[in-house]
């Protein structure tokens, strides 16, 4: 499934991935492939992403790696859309 992550600067990443946590305002949740169509907002807390994650060099320094290998990215807020596939999160 296809991810893009907007900045309010720029696009941090776009790509394929295997899948997404995200923290809802209800808690945190995982997107994985033909999930049901979703738009959520978020809160302050990380983003999760599982794949083959090729990062520009300019963003590199915005995401880490957790113990299990997957990117992450800190946030403070945003939304979360996806949709046939795509996901979009909007992040602070």
């Amino acid at each position: 499934m296809h991810l893009e992550i907007v900045s309010p600067e720029a696009t941090l990443f776009a790509g394929e991935v295997t899948s997404v946590t995200v923290p809802g305002i209800n808690g945190e949740f995982q997107m994985l492939r033909d999930h049901a169509p979703i738009v959520s907002l978020l809160q302050a807390g990380k983003v999760r992403i599982d794949g083959k994650v090729t990062l520009e060099e300019v963003h590199e320094d915005k995401f880490s790696k957790d113990p299990d290998g997957k990117t992450v990215l800190s946030i403070v807020s945003g939304t979360v859309e996806m949709k046939d596939n795509k996901i979009i999160v909007l992040a602070d």
